[in-house]
């Protein structure tokens, strides 16, 4: 990998050589932009506004312009002069939780590279101390004209510098949750969790990108004069809201039958599905609940309890009633005595 960047890590007084390398790469298909008459490429020119004519990249300069419209010319010189530490040096400021991080912050990620051999023991030894408390350092360092926050973090045996957006970067959230009060059932909640539960868990390495693979699959078939069928997946339907709970059962059962997911152990304290959502009424609570269990197992032994004292009653009127037709010599059917 080629270094985009050379200077120290700063840390205390320890400093590190360093180079600073991209650790992400675009795969997305590029393009380019073609003439449709005859096919020439298309490409864009710096042209000066004032003579209409093509300027060269080493006769160009940045300008900042003013509200007023003045402009403000700033060399390669005026910005190698700023009074900044952090032009060659990525300066190490906090150590701290990585959950202390937003990640709305997160932006491109660089790995850092010893510069030198005498720079393998101090970089190790940051390495591990971070590796041991599990903390992330808080960093600052110029790159391409702007001073830029960052967090350092550990990636296997690699120092990881993760670019960061400024605090006051940071849109507010003013005005985008939905306006008015919403209402969600507990129901629904029920379904929206069997949902999550369902869906499960993915490994992320096997997400691919499908619709790189259809463009490359679309430029292999016109090189070979092949034109690929049509198979334009179909537009999903939007969501009913007045029937949420049905989308939601519906969906459900389209995650239980989609293959590659590990559906998660659902929480005991939750319902799993639809079967649980219709136990969940007042009705279902009456007759649930400890107090009903206790009385289903009493009720079969009270029952058993009062049968046999029945025909104990009955078994002992039974043989009086023989002995008194006995001794009379007269065949007597004595009534037998029935039990309330």
């Amino acid at each position: 990998m080629r270094s985009i960047w050379n200077g120290s890590l700063a840390f205390g007084l320890v400093s590190i050589p360093v180079k600073l390398m991209s650790a992400t790469e675009n795969r997305a298909v590029s393009f380019r932009q073609i003439h449709t008459a005859d096919g020439g490429r298309v490409r864009y020119r710096k042209v000066c506004e004032l003579e209409d004519e093509e300027v060269a990249a080493a006769d160009t300069v940045r300008g900042y312009e003013m509200p007023d419209g003045t402009v403000v010319t700033v060399t390669d010189e005026d910005l190698a002069s700023l009074p900044l530490r952090t032009t060659k040096t990525i300066e190490v400021v906090a150590v701290l939780p990585a959950d202390r991080i937003d990640p709305l912050q997160m932006d491109a990620a660089y790995y850092l590279a010893v510069n030198g051999a005498d720079a393998a023991k101090p970089y190790v030894l940051l390495r591990e101390a971070l590796q041991r408390t599990g903390n992330v350092a808080l960093t600052k360092f110029a790159l391409r004209g702007r001073e830029r926050l960052a967090m350092l973090r550990v990636v296997g045996e690699v120092l990881c510098l993760h670019a960061l957006l400024w605090p006051d970067e940071i849109r507010s959230t003013d005005h985008v949750a939905p306006e008015g009060r919403v209402t969600v059932k507990d129901a629904e909640l029920d379904l929206a969790d069997a949902l999550m539960d369902t869906l499960g868990e993915i490994d992320p390495d096997s997400v691919h990108d499908e619709y790189r693979t259809a463009l490359d699959e679309l430029i292999t078939a016109k090189l070979a004069g092949e034109l690929p069928a049509s198979s334009r997946p179909q537009e999903p339907a939007g969501a009913d809201v007045i029937d949420l709970a049905a989308i939601l059962e519906r969906s459900v059962e389209a995650a239980r039958k989609k293959p590659g997911a590990t559906p998660r152990k659902a929480s005991a304290k939750k319902s799993t599905g639809p079967a649980a959502k219709k136990t969940t009424g007042p009705a279902a609570k009456g007759a649930s609940g400890p107090a009903a269990k206790k009385a289903a197992k009493k009720a079969p032994k009270k029952e058993t309890k009062t049968a046999a004292k029945t025909a104990a009653k009955a078994k002992k009127g039974t043989a009086t009633a023989a002995k008194t037709g006995a001794a009379t010599g007269k065949k007597s059917a004595a009534p037998r005595k029935r039990s309330a």
